[in-house]
């Protein structure tokens, strides 16, 4: 994941726990906060390039035969 070189000062209020448990998750000990929110913009561009494909899948047409009987 891509790190950006302009840093900008922020202080957020976050629950001490929840950075404990995100650091033990990550294996991450001193950049937590940077590797999860580099997760997060990944998770959105990767569900975003599904979703766009599967519009595109539907706006194709193609017909799904449901040869077992599953989709009822």
């Amino acid at each position: 994941m891509a790190r950006t070189s302009s840093r900008v000062h922020k202080h957020f209020l976050l629950d001490a726990a929840k950075i404990k448990r995100a650091q033990n998750a990550l294996g991450a000990k001193t950049e937590t906060i940077e590797f999860a929110l580099d997760l997060v913009i990944a998770e959105h561009r990767k569900n975003r390039i599904v979703r766009q494909a599967t519009e595109r899948f539907l706006r194709s047409g193609v017909v799904i035969k449901d040869v077992y009987g599953k989709l009822g």
